[in-house]
């Protein structure tokens, strides 16, 4: 499989989606948006991933390659590809899919429980996960559910964590390819987002996490991506 990662900033690339392609043997290749990459053409990849970022989906009057990633994701849903997004990411397919994307209540950032909803838990896409895992989060927006799609997660913070559009498209609010590398690289580069809140940790205490919730993040990543068709 020929994977294709859009990437925001220079401090949130595909991590633990990295480490599962070169596990399965896929080729993955990666446009830096940020240094002026151009996106790639269609036939050139089989799934895309697009990655979080600190910036939001209505950022593009400072970020103007937004508006064409925008339409690049939108067309690439159409024409039947698979697509993941990740944070950022999700939001974006989200928005591409004309779903609403806005500031939430609560930012949610740390280590934090989701729970499977209950059509997620009827999917062969979500069989033998875990009822309910702590997974890495570092968001303040969110977004309303696409047309069409299924509800796969939640969490007390927030409704809407993960979604399923088509079979193909899977947008993931939290970050299951985090690493202790890519954790503490958040913790430095965003430190000025971690402010006293119900849903928010210190950079302590992320950066501390056991490997068991790595490990735990990581079995679930590679089940979804190894499902999820091509």
């Amino acid at each position: 499989m020929q994977i294709h990662v859009l990437q925001h900033v220079p401090f949130e690339g595909p991590a633990g989606i990295a480490d599962w392609a070169q596990r399965r043997g896929h080729a993955l290749a990666v446009s830096q948006l940020y240094a002026g990459d151009a996106l790639p053409a269609p036939g050139e990849f089989d799934r895309l991933v697009v990655m979080g970022g600190p910036m939001s989906v209505g950022d593009a009057h400072a970020y103007p390659w937004l508006a064409d990633e925008l339409r690049f994701i939108a067309d690439a849903i159409a024409s039947g590809k698979s697509v993941v997004g990740v944070c950022l990411g999700a939001q974006l397919i989200a928005a591409a899919l004309g779903a609403r994307v806005y500031r939430h209540a609560h930012k949610e950032i740390g280590w934090v429980p989701v729970r499977l909803a209950a059509r997620g838990r009827a999917l062969d896409l979500c069989d033998g996960l875990p009822a309910e895992q702590t997974v890495f989060h570092w968001h303040g927006d969110t977004f309303d559910l696409p047309a069409g799609a299924v509800h796969l997660a939640q969490s007390e913070a927030c409704a809407n964590q993960a979604f399923l559009v088509g079979g193909r498209v899977l947008g993931l609010q939290f970050h299951l390819e985090s690493t202790p590398a890519s954790v503490a690289a958040l913790c430095e580069h965003c430190a000025d987002e971690i402010v006293p809140g119900r849903w928010v940790q210190s950079a302590a205490e992320m950066r501390a996490a056991e490997p068991e919730l790595y490990a735990g993040i990581g079995r679930t990543l590679e089940l979804l991506l190894d499902r999820l068709p091509a």
